[in-house]
């Protein structure tokens, strides 16, 4: 049987955890693949990512810092990630052209949905930040029928302007963090704030008992934002661990044609990291 070679290209790349994730499917499908993490240099990454596929690699996963790289460097974009501006999957088609998409909506939607339970559909959802990995959640965020959309930012024309470029595709807006004062049903917060420890300037009068609150941040204990949240009576949080997992999925049922169980391996990274 052919193993066929697949990996992650970031810098720095050491602390990924999608060698073990794509592993974990791969050992639960039976597909025969090998998947490593590669660093590539910071003014490389397209030697990189051209080394690989012409030594024969299947595809990759790009991570930071190279996703709006890897967009620029993809012949063709799918829909989502033509909206995202950024590409985190590349896989070359039957012509040889080098295909970029973007499944981080995707595992977003797919984790709220199907791993929690969460209404998307009719619900007033905000979201905090308006950087890259807002702008690559949006168009699946959209399409899953929310209410209202809110996208709140430190600097409040950043938050307007990324709404406008996606007002044709749902009902969204932006504006400031000093702006919040009505409460969501769902808030996520797209900040990396969490990494630091801190929060954005959110008043607490955004949240009620029932809304739910989602990190797209996630480490081995409860985030700032998701304390922040708990500490003001939301009895809901999560973090971005299943995303991780769920975009890791997409990214391997577009390569190999099966989408694997998840909850095995969200467990399995749960328990042991």
């Amino acid at each position: 049987m052919t193993t066929d070679h697949y990996a992650v290209v970031g810098h720095p790349i050491g602390h990924s955890q999608s060698p073990r994730i794509h592993g974990l499917f791969a050992e639960q499908t039976g597909e025969a693949i090998q998947y490593v993490a590669i660093e590539a240099p910071l003014d490389d990454f397209a030697g990189t990512v051209r080394d690989f596929f012409d030594r024969g690699g299947r595809g990759l996963n790009v991570t930071v810092p190279f996703k709006e790289a890897a967009w620029r460097l993809a012949d063709e974009h799918t829909d989502r990630a033509e909206a995202a501006g950024a590409v985190n999957t590349l896989y070359r088609n039957e012509r040889g052209r080098l295909v970029g998409d973007n499944t981080d909506g995707e595992g977003l939607v797919r984790d709220l949905t199907c791993n929690e339970d969460t209404e998307i559909s009719g619900q007033r959802v905000l979201i905090l930040g308006a950087g890259g990995a807002v702008r690559g959640v949006l168009l699946p965020l959209l399409q899953a029928g929310p209410a209202e959309i809110m996208i709140a930012n430190r600097t409040a024309e950043k938050a307007t302007g990324l709404a406008h470029q996606f007002s044709d595709l749902g009902p969204v807006s932006g504006g400031g963090y000093d702006t919040l004062h009505e409460e969501f049903d769902l808030i996520i917060n797209g900040t990396s704030a969490s990494l630091a420890g801190d929060l954005p300037p959110v008043s607490p009068d955004v949240l009620t008992e029932t809304t739910v609150t989602y990190d797209m941040m996630y480490g081995p204990d409860r985030t700032a934002f998701s304390r922040w949240a708990l500490d003001h009576g939301v009895k809901r949080t999560m973090d971005g661990l299943g995303m991780l997992v769920e975009q890791a999925a997409e990214s391997f049922r577009i390569w190999r044609g099966v989408r694997p169980d998840t909850a095995p391996v969200i467990a399995a990274l749960r328990n042991h990291r």
